[in-house]
């Protein structure tokens, strides 16, 4: 047995960008900010706050509510799975890129900033 699940709450960090593959056939892509709180550690070593960047994905229609609703500083609940691809540039250098393919989502508000 095997398990791909991701569960991320975090705040978009652009508008997704979405493509029309054909017909009512929509895919959203947008970054995902997570940050963990800086905190003291029991050694008394202060660990500074650290944010990690996610490369979201949406297919069908969540890729048409994410275009309609979904803008830079949401707060979004998502759950998925990891996709690695691997592209090839035209200097033949391969790239490697994980994304969360996103299954389901909520709106958690939007962000104290935006």
């Amino acid at each position: 047995m095997s398990v791909n699940k991701v569960i991320l709450v975090g705040n978009v960090g652009q508008d997704p960008k979405v493509k029309y593959t054909g017909p009512g056939q929509a895919i959203a892509e947008f970054a995902l900010a997570t940050t963990e709180r800086a905190h003291t550690n029991a050694d008394g070593v202060q660990i500074p706050e650290r944010t990690e960047w996610h490369r979201i994905v949406m297919n069908g229609q969540n890729a048409l509510f994410a275009e309609r609703y979904i803008r830079k500083g949401t707060k979004l609940y998502i759950e998925g799975k990891l996709r690695t691809r691997v592209w090839e540039d035209r200097t033949s250098i391969k790239h490697y890129v994980t994304e969360v393919y996103v299954d389901t989502f909520d709106f958690l508000g939007r962000s104290s900033n935006t």
